[in-house]
C-alpha cells in the first residue's frame, strides 16, 4: 500500500514539475510538423521577440499571484508608460526612462496601499487602478497617440545583438533570471511564498505581510512600466490603450506555467514556459490562418484547463 502511495506521489511530483515543459516540447514538435514555416530561424526569433513584452509583464504578475493577489492594472500601466516615455522624449532618453519607471512603480505603490491599508480586495483595487490609469493616460494625451520616442532608447525595442537576436529577447531573459533569483534566493522571495501559502501564519511568525504585498505590487507595476518602455520604442509611439487585454494574457501565462492562483506556489521558470507555450500557439494559429476571434476562444480554453488542472492536482494531494 505504501509503495502505491509513493508511486502516486512521484507521479504527481513529476507532473507538477515537468508537465508543462513536456507540453511545450510536444507543441513545438506538432507545430514543426504541421507548418513548414514554423522552424525557420526568422520565425523562431520573431516568436522570442513577440513574447518578450508580455513575458516581462507576466513575471511581475507572478510575484503578485504567489502572494495570493491579482493585478488587473498591468496592461494599463504598460500603456501609461508608453505615453510617458514618448511624451518626455525631448528631455532626453535617461530622464524619460526614469520618469516612466518611477510613475509606473507609483501606480503599484498606490495599488498596494489600497490592498494592504485600505483592505480592498486585490481584484477591486487593481480594477479601479486599471480604469483610472487609462483615464489619466487619455487625459494626458488628449485621446491621441504620441508619436516618437527618445532616440537613445530605440535599441530597447528595435535593436538586435549580432544583428540577429532581438534586444527584447535578451531583456526578457535577463529579467527572468534576476526575478528567479529574487524569488528563490532572497528573504523577500521566501516571504512572498510564505504570505501566499499562509498569510495569518506568516503574520504570527513576524513577517511584515503588508510590506511583502506592497513590494509585490510595486515589482509588478515596475516591470509593466519597463515593458511599456520597450513597446513604445518598438512601435515608436505612446498610446493609452496599447495594453488592452494584456492583463488576461499575463494571467493566462502565469496559470499555464503552474503558479497557483490561490497563492503560495509557482515560480518564474513556469511562467516563462507558460509565456512561450502561448506565444508558440499564437504564432502557429497565425501561420495556419486561424481568425483572431477564434484565437481568443483558444486562450480562454487554455486558462480554464490550466486552472482546472491545478484544482485536480490539489485535490489529489489531499
Amino acid at each position: 500500500m505504501s509503495d502505491l502511495k509513493l508511486t502516486k506521489f512521484n507521479r504527481a511530483h513529476f507532473v507538477e514539475n515537468y508537465g508543462m515543459l513536456i507540453v511545450l516540447i510536444i507543441l513545438f514538435i506538432v507545430c514543426a510538423i504541421v507548418s513548414p514555416y514554423f522552424l525557420k530561424a526568422e520565425n523562431l526569433l520573431n516568436i522570442t521577440r513577440q513574447v518578450s513584452v508580455i513575458g516581462i509583464i507576466s513575471i511581475g504578475m507572478t510575484f503578485v499571484i504567489i502572494t495570493g493577489g491579482i493585478d488587473l492594472s498591468v496592461g494599463s500601466v504598460l500603456a501609461f508608460s508608453t505615453l510617458i516615455v514618448a511624451g518626455f522624449k525631448d528631455i532626453g532618453a535617461i530622464p524619460a526612462f526614469i520618469i516612466a519607471m518611477v510613475l509606473s512603480m507609483v501606480c503599484g505603490l498606490v495599488t498596494g496601499l489600497l490592498v494592504t491599508k485600505g483592505k480592498l480586495q486585490a481584484f477591486i483595487a487593481t480594477l479601479g487602478m486599471m480604469t483610472a490609469v487609462v483615464g489619466v493616460g487619455l487625459t494626458y494625451s488628449h485621446g491621441h497617440p504620441i508619436i516618437g520616442t527618445p532616440e537613445g532608447l530605440s535599441f530597447l525595442g528595435q535593436g538586435k545583438l549580432f544583428n540577429t537576436i532581438p534586444v527584447q529577447t535578451i531583456l526578457f531573459t535577463v529579467t527572468a533570471i534576476f526575478a528567479s533569483i529574487v524569488l528563490n534566493r532572497t528573504r523577500l522571495g521566501r516571504y512572498i511564498y510564505a504570505v501566499g501559502g499562509n498569510e495569518e501564519g506568516s503574520r504570527l511568525s513576524g513577517i511584515r505581510v503588508d510590506r511583502v504585498k506592497l513590494a509585490a505590487y510595486v515589482i509588478s507595476s515596475g516591470l509593466s512600466g519597463f515593458a511599456g518602455v520597450i513597446m513604445a520604442n518598438h512601435l515608436n509611439v505612446g498610446e493609452a490603450n496599447l495594453g488592452s487585454g494584456m492583463e488576461l494574457d499575463a494571467i493566462a501565462s502565469v496559470a499555464v506555467g503552474g503558479t497557483s492562483l490561490s497563492g503560495g506556489r509557482g515560480g518564474v521558470v513556469g511562467t516563462v514556459i507558460g509565456v512561450v507555450i502561448i506565444g508558440i500557439l499564437n504564432n502557429f494559429l497565425n501561420l495556419i490562418d486561424v481568425p483572431g476571434y477564434t484565437q481568443k476562444i483558444v486562450k480562454g480554453a487554455i486558462i480554464i484547463i490550466a486552472v482546472l488542472a491545478q484544482s485536480l492536482q490539489a485535490n489529489q494531494k489531499k
